[in-house]
């Protein structure tokens, strides 16, 4: 039966936005207040940050998205056919969903497709993916989640009579520390019935040339996306940071396999962040950590599955080995 009114067949969990801003102050004072300073890389995705990614998306030196979406292609109905008639799709940081609209395609081309669950931290993007996704797909039910990852999966509604599809993809794993990764998983392993899987893509390690060039493009993008984290913090927390006294800086940490991304102070300069009655100094060129991704050997995926009580079933490459898709299993005692 074709269910043709997008809204009965939508519906949004969101957790409690004072939870959040409390969660934002804490964390901005806790990072700003470090001796190296550092805010989480979460508050990027504000609805602007958002937008502003999914630019980065189509940038010609962002390699990551175009290759993803090319293994996606060749490989999703084969993805697919692994899954039962009652399969229900749940993305982590879904974003605009772009991607993933090659697995709802696959799926609802077989017919065995339940709903599909996104997760992702901006309320805004959720509701415009989710409309979007819903007028293309008359036959698509989601069950939204506006959450951070671990609120997010504690709200799923796992069930003995239906598989879960689980997926991460945009190489997201990788800007969390192996630690948080570890930690993340073997909570999502915890989930997971035996017949459920989890689709993870993940940037391989390759010439830092090519990664740096990703993070640093020259139409400016990426460092107004670093950039808005500041503006993020003037808007919800009253900061009155001045974007014109901050920069950009992305650079590839060979020694352990990541690039990072840095906002660096101009000039020496104090910020006041009203809401936390807090004065922040920087001396000029001192650096604010913002992010970082963590790029993944194959013996690194095989090494953090064994640790977090799962195994690789299937891996997926393209021509040049830059990114991998890589389907887990939960492993049998």
């Amino acid at each position: 039966m074709t269910l043709s009114g997008v809204e009965e067949r939508f519906s949004l969990v969101t957790i409690d936005k004072e939870i959040f801003i409390n969660n934002f102050s804490e964390d901005v004072k806790t990072g700003l207040t470090s001796e190296s300073k550092y805010l989480p890389f979460v508050y990027f995705y504000d609805h602007i940050g958002s937008q502003l990614f999914e630019q980065i998306c189509e940038l010609p030196e962002y390699y990551l998205t175009r290759t993803e979406t090319k293994i996606l292609e060749a490989n999703a109905d084969k993805i697919a056919s692994q899954f039962s008639e009652k399969t229900v799709l749940v993305e982590l940081g879904s974003g605009s969903s772009t991607k993933t609209r090659i697995l709802i395609e696959a799926f609802l081309e077989r017919q065995s497709l339940a709903h599909y669950t996104p997760i992702d931290v901006s309320h805004q993007m959720l509701e415009e993916s989710s409309y979007s996704l819903l007028e293309a797909y008359p036959d698509l039910e989601i069950n939204a989640i506006a959450a951070r990852y671990n609120e997010g999966i504690d709200h799923l509604d796992i069930k003995t009579d239906q598989q879960n599809l689980i997926t991460w993809l945009g190489s997201s794993i990788g800007n969390f520390d192996r630690s948080e990764v570890a930690t993340l998983l073997r909570h999502i392993q915890k989930i997971m019935l035996p017949n459920d899987r989890f689709l993870v893509g993940i940037d391989l390690q390759k010439d830092k040339t090519i990664v740096e060039n990703a993070y640093n493009d020259t139409q400016g993008i990426t460092a107004e996306f670093n950039l808005n984290l500041l503006t993020h913090v003037n808007r919800e927390l009253g900061g009155n940071f001045d974007l014109e006294n901050f920069g950009h800086k992305a650079i590839y940490n060979e020694k352990i396999g990541r690039i990072e991304m840095y906002l660096i102070s101009h000039i020496d300069q104090k910020v006041f962040i009203r809401e936390l009655d807090l004065e922040v100094s920087f001396a000029a060129n001192e650096t604010i950590h913002t992010e970082h991704s963590f790029k993944y050997s194959l013996d690194d995926i095989d090494t953090l599955a064994e640790e977090t009580g799962l195994y690789v079933q299937e891996q997926w490459f393209d021509t040049e080995r830059l990114f991998g898709l890589n389907l887990f299993a939960p492993a049998v005692d």
